[in-house]
């Protein structure tokens, strides 16, 4: 799987490149950035988890559904202690954005397409349970880091986003086995192919927003990369050793916590009028050296899962 996981962030780094160079040479501007990731948080990725769960009803997979479930509630509770842990409130720094970019992960953008991937649409099957705990998490911890209070209004935000409400759609359409006609699906499937591109486009186009140089000399930065990229996944696989899962599972979770810093902690930074540069910051850092560490959490997983 190290081979796999390897080429495929190559070949998703080779797009990201691209997408890098068409935002310098100005044939993609920030509008053009903001309609890619637009369409592709309101209507790509949800397509993609609706077409996922088209598949016929295996006892098996609903065990599989909850044990990952379980898994990443988890996961997100002990990124949370990490992040508390290491990243302690000083006046000087963004305390706030650090927590919030060391634990939550870019499990759409990213892990949709890596973990589609390598392990197939029942890895985007568990995934999506990872994908709910992260909508919860992030619109209660995320938002009481960001606005340093929490609020049922903020919350309700989290559970009509259209991820939450794709799944739970998803998820009835699998439980009631009603199946989309074949020509409706054929061209939802369409749809959800584009989510790859599109992803590392939207990836492209923040990192070359971000002043590279000054990201280097930030030492900061790396600390809370390392955090993001290496202790927390880490962590997270003495976790997933507690709990004996499947290995897709255990597999599943494990990339979806290794991936970088998520793209809503920039969004979330605007919206709360936080630093988002310096969050743009570290997502762009994360999503570079992601290339170079995720193959090698998952090498070191294989052996251990």
């Amino acid at each position: 799987m190290f081979i796999l996981i390897f080429e495929q962030l190559l070949k998703m780094f080779f797009i990201m490149v691209l997408a890098f160079v068409c935002f310098k040479i100005g044939l993609v501007d920030q509008t053009g950035n903001k309609t890619v990731s637009n369409l592709l948080l309101l209507v790509v990725n949800p397509v993609l988890i609706i077409t996922v769960y088209q598949t016929k009803y295996d006892p098996a997979l609903v065990r599989g559904l909850l044990l990952a479930f379980a898994a990443a509630a988890a996961t997100h509770v002990l990124g949370i202690l990490i992040s508390t842990a290491l990243i302690r409130p000083k006046i000087d720094t963004d305390y706030s954005i650090e927590r919030f970019n060391a634990m939550y992960s870019n499990c759409g953008f990213i892990g949709i397409p890596l973990i589609g991937s390598v392990l197939g649409d029942t890895g985007v099957f568990y995934l999506s349970a990872y994908m709910v705990m992260f909508n919860l998490f992030s619109w209660t911890h995320g938002v009481i880091l960001m606005e340093k209070r929490f609020s049922f209004k903020n919350l309700k935000e989290g559970l009509v986003s259209p991820m939450f409400i794709a799944t739970l759609i998803a998820v009835l359409l699998f439980f009631l086995q009603l199946e989309i006609p074949s020509v409706l699906l054929d061209s939802m499937n369409y749809i959800a192919d584009m989510n790859t591109p599109l992803a590392m486009m939207v990836a492209g186009f923040s990192v070359a927003q971000a002043d590279l140089k000054k990201m280097c000399r930030n030492l900061r930065l790396y600390y809370a990369s390392a955090i993001k990229l290496i202790i927390f996944p880490l962590c997270s696989i003495a976790l997933l050793m507690l709990f004996r899962l499947p290995s897709v599972i255990s597999m599943t979770i494990l990339i979806a916590a290794a991936c970088p810093s998520a793209t809503t902690g920039t969004m979330m930074a605007i919206r709360y009028k936080q630093n988002y540069t310096y969050s743009s910051e570290i997502f762009s850092m994360t999503t570079m050296f992601a290339v170079i560490t995720m193959p090698v959490l998952v090498l070191i997983a294989e052996q251990i899962l």
